[in-house]
């Protein structure tokens, strides 16, 4: 693909986030950390919603055209577009209908005994907020591509499946390659929804040209939707979807990278090393180590639970090993994450009741997001615990075993996307399984240390083995093979 093409991001979270003095700041979450490498070396306009009122006001200064933005760490600058829906409509997409009920679906959280309740609401939520802010986004997009010659667009996530079919229905010569960064479910899991939404957000998803995710079984799975659940012939083999217009689909697995240089810089920066120093001074013969949100997901309560078992099971290790729990605080607007985060700080309270003495707290919970922090502890963990139900991929379970000084051993979920790149170098667990999770604890910390150090280094042969840029490269390369088929 020529560096000359002409590329547009959209995105819900956009690379920048306003503060009321007037201030900018880099935009949270995971996928901007993926994609601000992309917009440091190519012209790059991103399209993304105001989601503060902060960013509203920037948006309005700038009649809510794209404006320039260079942020301290970026290299160069890049056009951001930040579009304002109503707030309404902005509330039932976010809250209603992609958090909590699609992420739900796409980590199979639903008790289904108990809801979710599909009512008038949720319907007109997803018709007047959810669809509605994919079209605020698209429409911005299409007036970003217009008079451009062969425009290339990449969509990311899951908040935005209805807006590729927007964008295609106006300029049908778009070449439109959509991300997603969370699991894509089994057929079973989307039928929760209404026929018809189901309907509209698959139509919207395969309006695209490239379909990407994390890993094989994720493309595997959507795959098997587009059979099952659209009656679609599908090609399991070159990942492809016929589609009712005739159309072909590409679906592809790219797993996302963690940037190595950065996070090794983040480990030498003085406050990190400041956290490290008192980590050494405070630490026990053994640490074990979790670094999360506080999402449902994450399957917490499961964790501690394992190492209550544990303890119980294994007292020689009484007062010799301590569990540090740093986990950010999540989505506390949902009610369910509220509750959640009330069960975690209570279990805690258990288990330090339980087996603690005066000299001793078997747990430290931390909640807060603290990147120095914890890469800190990142350095000194001899067990690293990434035990989440389903996860898109765990940037953690790569992130840790890059700068760790102990050959720790990391005990890691099989239903993470990281697992089909690191499991043969991990411990590999049922997150739904707590002894198996309380014995591959003790498994890890009486490994041997030759054991320990094949499995670090394996670890560490394939997290360096591809970057963010690599990430890039091989979408960019497709989107220029998928133009190059169109143009013969």
């Amino acid at each position: 693909m020529s560096d000359s093409a002409p590329l547009v991001l959209v995105s819900n979270r956009g690379p920048v986030s306003f503060e009321p003095d007037g201030g900018m700041r880099r935009g949270g979450g995971g996928l901007v950390t993926a994609l601000t490498g992309l917009a440091s070396y190519r012209d790059v306009t991103w399209v993304a919603s105001a989601m503060t009122e902060e960013d509203a006001a920037a948006a309005r200064l700038h009649d809510g055209r794209a404006f320039p933005v260079k942020l301290p760490d970026a290299d160069r600058e890049y056009l951001v577009r930040l579009v304002e829906s109503d707030p309404l409509a902005y509330d039932r997409f976010y809250n209603i209908v992609a958090n909590p009920m699609l992420w739900f679906i796409q980590h199979y959280l639903w008790d289904l005994s108990n809801a979710p309740d599909i009512r008038k609401g949720e319907v007109e939520a997803f018709e007047l907020g959810y669809k509605q802010v994919n079209a605020d986004l698209a429409n911005a997009v299409i007036e970003e591509i217009d008079g451009v010659k062969d425009p290339v667009v990449m969509v990311h996530d899951y908040h935005l499946y209805t807006l590729p079919k927007v964008i295609r229905e106006a300029r049908p010569d778009v070449l439109l390659h959509h991300f997603i960064h969370i699991p894509w479910t089994q057929s079973d899991a989307w039928r929760v929804l209404p026929a018809g939404i189901r309907e509209q957000l698959y139509t919207g998803i395969l309006s695209n040209d490239i379909i990407g995710v994390h890993t094989q079984d994720y493309r595997r799975n959507f795959l098997q939707c587009c059979r099952d659940l659209m009656g679609l012939e599908v090609d399991f083999d070159e990942g492809r979807v016929l589609t009712t217009d005739g159309r072909v689909v590409w679906v592809r697995a790219y797993p996302l990278p963690i940037d190595a240089d950065t996070t090794r810089a983040v480990a030498r920066r003085e406050r990190t090393l400041a956290f490290d120093e008192d980590l050494k001074r405070r630490r026990r013969e053994h640490l074990i180590l979790r670094v999360d949100r506080a999402d449902l997901s994450k399957n917490v309560l499961r964790g501690f639970a394992a190492f209550d078992t544990f303890l119980d099971q294994h007292p020689e290790f009484l007062e010799k090993v301590s569990f540090i729990a740093q986990l950010m605080p999540s989505r506390s607007d949902i009610p369910e994450y509220r509750e959640y985060l009330e069960r975690i700080e209570a279990l805690v309270a258990v288990v330090n009741q339980r087996h603690g003495t005066p000299d001793w707290m078997p747990i430290q919970l931390k909640l807060r997001d603290d990147l120095d922090e914890a890469v800190a502890a990142y350095r000194h963990y001899d067990v690293l615990l990434v035990n989440a139900m389903f996860d898109g991929m765990n940037l953690v379970a790569k992130e840790g075993p890059l700068v760790n000084e102990r050959n720790g051993v990391s005990i890691l979920s099989e239903n993470t996307g990281a697992h089909e790149e690191l499991g043969e170098f991990a411990l590999s667990v049922n997150p739904f399984d707590i002894q198996e999770l309380a014995d591959a604890i003790f498994t890890a910390l009486t490994m041997e240390p030759a054991e320990r150090a094949r499995r670090h280094e394996g670890l560490l042969k394939i997290v360096t083995a591809r970057d963010p840029g690599d990430w890039i490269d091989e979408q960019l390369d497709d989107i220029a093979r998928r133009r190059a088929d169109y143009r013969d």
